[in-house]
């Protein structure tokens, strides 16, 4: 269990720390503009393409890390509780301890599902995050090299 809080909270920060480092986009007036231009400028370029993308990059969409869902109430525990018991019978072995060990593999295999399904949804929450920086990065380019600046 606390592998996988981990493995969330290190993809959390691994989305915040690369939306700074991505989020930095530089212009430089090429046609003369002055500081006071370029800021507001660049204020105006900014609010169109939070606007045109729906990305904020000063206020981002928090996705909160998936939950894993318990275990109980799946049927896992006793579709693995069953299967043991056949298993037991079919071999002439204690059927109840059999049964206690498919329980037991049944409840493992459900766990696993979840952690692998709350994994996907974190990684889908990361590339919609991606996404949105990506268009609005893109739309404030446009505006500020429309407005006569190189943007790196």
């Amino acid at each position: 269990m606390r592998a996988a809080q981990l493995r969330v909270i290190l993809t959390c920060a691994a989305m915040v720390l690369s939306s700074f480092a991505v989020a930095q986009q530089f212009a430089s007036p090429a046609k003369g503009q002055s500081p006071e231009q370029q800021k507001t400028d660049e204020a105006q370029c900014s609010s169109t393409a939070v606007q045109q993308s729906g990305y904020d990059p000063a206020n981002p969409p928090t996705a909160a890390p998936a939950q894993t869902a318990p275990v109980t109430g799946s049927g896992s525990r006793a579709r693995g509780a069953a299967a043991g018991a056949a298993v037991g019978a079919i071999g002439g072995n204690d059927v109840g301890n059999a049964a206690a060990k498919g329980a037991v593999v049944g409840g493992v295999a459900q766990r696993g599902r979840n952690r692998r399904a709350a994994n996907d949804q974190n990684e889908a929450a990361s590339q919609q995050q991606q996404a949105g920086l990506s268009a609005y990065q893109r739309a404030r380019a446009a505006c500020l090299e429309g407005r006569g600046y190189v943007v790196k």
